[in-house]
C-alpha cells in the first residue's frame, strides 16, 4: 500500500516541534522516543505499518486545539486517534505525522435522562457509555464487534454500527452533536441537546468523515429505554443462498427484528470449536434477535419462526431462558477472535441490497475458489452489512497481495449488485484506490471542495479516504 513521501522539512524540525507540544501538554502527554512509537505505528489493520514524528494524548478540548494549531502553523500532517481498532487503516500514521489520541479524554461531561442524552469526551469506550447510564436503566445502541475497546471517536469517524443497527441505527442515527476541533485550532459546536440544528447538517457531514475534517473531542449522544426484553432464534440451513433468501423473506414480511447475524460453515466450526456455543455443522447460521414485551416477543418470533420453516432449516432453536440467549450469542460475539485463531485475515464491509445477498454469497464463493483463498463470512444480514474474512498466510510471500486483489473483486461486486463499498468500517487506506468503483470523477471532486473548505492545507489525516494521486495533488497546490 504506496504512501507519500515524508516531508523533509518536517522531519528535520522534529526537536523544534516536539519542544513546542511539550510546553503545551507536558511530557507526560508526550511521545516521541522511537522505540515507544512503535505502539502507534499501525491500527487493527497489521498489515502496514509506520512510526508517527510523535504521538500527544490530550486531556482537554483546549489540549487539542493548542496542539492543532501548533501543527498548522509548522504545516505538521496531523492523524486522529481514537483506540487504534479501525480495520481499515484509518489512523495509519505517516513519517512527518503527529499523531493526536483521545484516549485520556473518557470523562462523562453531562448526562440528562429526561431528554435522554449523554456527553461524553470521546476518548470513552463505546461500552462504557452504556455502563454510565445502564443502572437507570437506559443505554446506548450502537454496538461494534469491538465495543468493549473502541472509543467514540472512531465510531464518529467511521460511522460504526454493530449488530443491533438493523433497528437502532448507526452512529449518525444516535449522534446530537460534537464539539470539533479544526486543523487551525479553532473550536466550534455542531448540533447539540436536540433532535436536529437549524441550517446546513454539517453534523451529518462530520459524523463518517474519517477525521479529514477535524478531531472530534466531545460527544452527545442520545440514550434509550432499556427494553422489557430480548430474546434470540437460532436458524440453521444447509445452502448459504437459502439462508440468504430467509433474510429477504423475514424484512419483506415486515418484521423488524433487532438484530439478523449470519455466519457460514468455516466461521461456524471456528467459533464453536473457540467458544463451545454448540452450534449446528451446517452451511449457513442466522441469528435473529426481537425485543420488548413477552407477548410482543412471542408474536415476532413465531413469524419469523413460521418464514423460516418454508426453507427447510437443519435446525431451528429459539432461547427459553437468558443463558440459552448467552449461549446462541456467545459464538457470533467470538467470531473474530476464534478467526484469527486460525489464520491471518483481512475483514471487509461492503453493503449491499438485502435481495442480493444470495448473489454476492455464490459470486464471493466463486471469487475466492479463483484465487485459491479461503474466504469465512460473519456480518450483519439484516442491513446487508458483509464482513467477508480472506484467509491468508502472512508468512508466505505474495500471500497478503493475492488477498487485497481478492477483496477488491469482493468490493467491486458489491458496488455491482447496488451497494457500496464500506458500511462501518471506513474507507482508510484500505478501499481509498476503490473509490473510484463506486464513484465517478465529478462525485469525488465535490466530496475533495468539502475538504478544501475544512481544511485548505490538507494536513489531516493524510493518504486517507481519497485515491493517493488525487489527494497528493490537492496537498501540492495547497502548498504553492
Amino acid at each position: 500500500m504506496e504512501m507519500p513521501d515524508p516531508d523533509a522539512r518536517v522531519i528535520s524540525a522534529k526537536a523544534d516541534i516536539v519542544r513546542r507540544l511539550s510546553a503545551v501538554v507536558g511530557k507526560d502527554a508526550l511521545i516521541h522516543a522511537p522505540e515507544e512509537l512503535r505502539a502507534y505505528e499501525c491500527d487493527a489493520l497489521t498489515a502496514y505499518r509506520c512510526p508517527p514524528l510523535a504521538v500527544v494524548l490530550p486531556s482537554t478540548t483546549e489540549e487539542v486545539s493548542a496542539v492543532m494549531a501548533i501543527c498548522h502553523a509548522a504545516r505538521v500532517p496531523v492523524v486522529p486517534r481514537g483506540a487504534g481498532t479501525s480495520l481499515a487503516g484509518g489512523s495509519l500514521p505517516t513519517a512527518d505525522s503527529v499523531v493526536i489520541g483521545v484516549a485520556r479524554m473518557t470523562e462523562v461531561l453531562e448526562t440528562s435522562h429526561d431528554d435522554r442524552l449523554i456527553r461524553v469526551q470521546t476518548g470513552r469506550t463505546n461500552l462504557s457509555v452504556t455502563g454510565a447510564v445502564e443502572e437507570d436503566g437506559f443505554f446506548y445502541a450502537p454496538d461494534p464487534s469491538s465495543q468493549l475497546a473502541c472509543a467514540i471517536a472512531g465510531n464518529i469517524a467511521m460511522n460504526s454500527g454493530g449488530a443491533h443497527c438493523l433497528k437502532y441505527g448507526v452512529t449518525t442515527n444516535n449522534l446530537l452533536g460534537v464539539t470539533l476541533v479544526q486543523m487551525d485550532g479553532t473550536v466550534v459546536e455542531l448540533g447539540g441537546g436536540h433532535m436536529d440544528a437549524a441550517g446546513l447538517d454539517l453534523l451529518g457531514l462530520v459524523c463518517g468523515s474519517e477525521g479529514q475534517l477535524g478531531l472530534v473531542t466531545e460527544a452527545t449522544l442520545r440514550i434509550l429505554p432499556k427494553p422489557e426484553g430480548a430474546r434470540p432464534v437460532l436458524i440453521g440451513f444447509d445452502s448459504l443462498e437459502v439462508a440468504g433468501a430467509c433474510v429477504a423473506d423475514i424484512i419483506r414480511a415486515g418484521v423488524l427484528p433487532v438484530a439478523i447475524e449470519f455466519m457460514d460453515r468455516p466461521c461456524i466450526r471456528a467459533t464453536d470449536a473457540f467458544s463451545g456455543a454448540g452450534y449446528p455443522d451446517c452451511e449457513a447460521l442466522l441469528i435473529v434477535e426481537v425485543e420488548g414485551a413477552e407477548a410482543e416477543i412471542d408474536q415476532q418470533l413465531e413469524l419469523i419462526c413460521a418464514i423460516a420453516r418454508r426453507h427447510d432449516p437443519v435446525e431451528l432453536r429459539q432461547s427459553g431462558s437468558p443463558e440459552e440467549s448467552a449461549r446462541i450469542w456467545l459464538g457470533r460475539k467470538s467470531a473474530f477472535g476464534a478467526m484469527g485463531q486460525m489464520a491471518d485475515y483481512i475483514c471487509l464491509d461492503g453493503t449491499i441490497p438485502v435481495s442480493e445477498l444470495p448473489r454476492v454469497l455464490r459470486g464471493t464463493a466463486e471469487l475466492a475458489e479463483s484465487y485459491g483463498l479461503k474466504v469465512a463470512n460473519v456480518f450483519h444480514a439484516g442491513d446487508g452489512n458483509m464482513h467477508p474474512l480472506i484467509l491468508y498466510d502472512a508468512n508466505r510471500p505474495g500471500d497478503l497481495a493475492k488477498a487485497e486483489d481478492l477483496g477488491a473483486d469482493i468490493l467491486r461486486l458489491c458496488v455491482e449488485a447496488g451497494g457500496c463499498l464500506t458500511g462501518e468500517h471506513g474507507v482508510g487506506i484500505e478501499k481509498r484506490d476503490l473509490m473510484t468503483a463506486q464513484f465517478t470523477g465529478d462525485d469525488l471532486e465535490a466530496q475533495m471542495r468539502v475538504k478544501d473548505v475544512f481544511d485548505p492545507d490538507w494536513l489531516l489525516n493524510p493518504a486517507k479516504v481519497f485515491p493517493l494521486a488525487a489527494s497528493a495533488s490537492r496537498r501540492a497546490l495547497a502548498a504553492e
